[in-house]
C-alpha cells in the first residue's frame, strides 16, 4: 500500500523557519494535505520533536523524529530514526559539537522550543545553522550506531550538498537513498548527474514554511504505516 509523506520538514525551532512552524500547525497543515507521515528534521537540534510527535499522536498522523545535521565539510545529512530516545540521544552529541556561536534573532529569527499545545516553553540560543564537529563519514557512522538512516539532503542543489561539496558520494557510506529538493525533477536531475541512476530518489519539501508542506507527490509503499515499515521501505528490503 503507497502512503504519502514528506520527510523533510522543519518547526519554529530552525533558523529562518517562520514562527508560525508549530507542533499543531505543521501537524493540521499536513493532515490537510493529505499526508500519511512526516518526518520533523530541525537543525543540528532534536528540542521540537517531542513535541510535534504529540501532537501527531493527538490528530492521528505518524511523525517520525529526525534531525538535520551539518557536517564540517558543510553539508546537509537528513538523519532519522526509529525512537525519540535515539534521535534524541545523537542530536545531543551534535548539539554539543556546534560552535559557541550566539544566534542573531535580528538576522535569523529565534530558535524556539514549543510544547505540543504550540506554547512558547524556551529558545536555542546557540546558533543551529552552524557547522557541527562530526564529519560525513562519522555523521554516518553515528547514526547507524543509533539504528537510523542517514540520507544526503537536496543534492540537486550547489551549495550544503553532498556533491557540490564533495564532488561525489563516497562508496564507503553505502548510501542507498538520497534527497532531491521540489525545484527539480528526477528526470531533469539524472539527465545532468546520471551516476545518481543507482539510488533511490527521495523528493522532500524541506518546509520552513506551512505552505511549502507537500501535497500528496511522494509515496512510499509500507504494508502499514509505522517507523520499523518505513525503514524497511527506505532500505529497500
Amino acid at each position: 500500500m503507497e502512503f504519502a509523506v514528506d520527510l523533510h520538514i522543519h518547526t519554529a525551532l530552525s533558523p529562518c523557519g517562520d514562527e508560525d512552524m508549530t507542533p499543531n500547525n505543521i501537524v493540521n497543515m499536513a493532515l490537510l494535505k493529505g499526508l500519511d507521515l512526516i518526518a520533523v528534521t530541525d537543525h543540528n537540534c532534536c528540542a521540537n520533536l517531542q513535541a510535534v510527535m504529540d501532537a501527531g499522536k493527538n490528530k492521528g498522523l505518524m511523525v517520525i523524529p529526525g534531525i538535520e545535521v551539518q557536517s564540517k565539510e558543510e553539508v546537509h545529512l537528513i538523519c532519522l530514526f526509529k525512537k525519540i530516545e535515539q534521535a534524541q540521544e545523537f542530536g545531543a552529541l551534535i548539539y554539543e559539537s556546534l560552535p559557541e556561536i550566539l544566534n542573531n534573532e535580528d538576522l535569523f529569527g529565534r530558535q524556539l522550543i514549543l510544547d505540543a499545545s504550540d506554547k512558547i516553553i524556551g529558545k536555542v540560543d546557540k546558533l543551529l545553522l552552524s557547522s557541527c564537529n562530526y564529519s560525513v563519514n562519522e555523521i554516518f557512522q553515528l547514526v547507524r550506531k543509533y539504528d537510523g538512516i542517514c540520507i544526503p539532503a537536496h543534492v540537486d542543489r550547489t551549495s550544503y550538498s553532498i556533491i557540490s561539496n564533495l564532488g561525489f558520494i563516497p562508496a564507503d557510506l553505502e548510501v542507498k537513498i538520497i534527497e532531491i529538493s521540489k525545484k527539480t525533477t528526477v528526470e531533469s536531475l539524472l539527465s545532468k548527474m546520471p551516476f545518481l541512476k543507482k539510488y533511490k530518489l527521495l523528493t522532500s519539501s524541506d518546509a520552513h514554511y506551512l505552505w511549502d508542506i507537500s501535497e500528496r507527490e511522494v509515496f512510499i509503499d509500507m504494508e502499514y504505516i509505522s517507523s520499523s515499515q518505513l525503514f524497511k521501505a527506505l532500505h529497500g528490503e
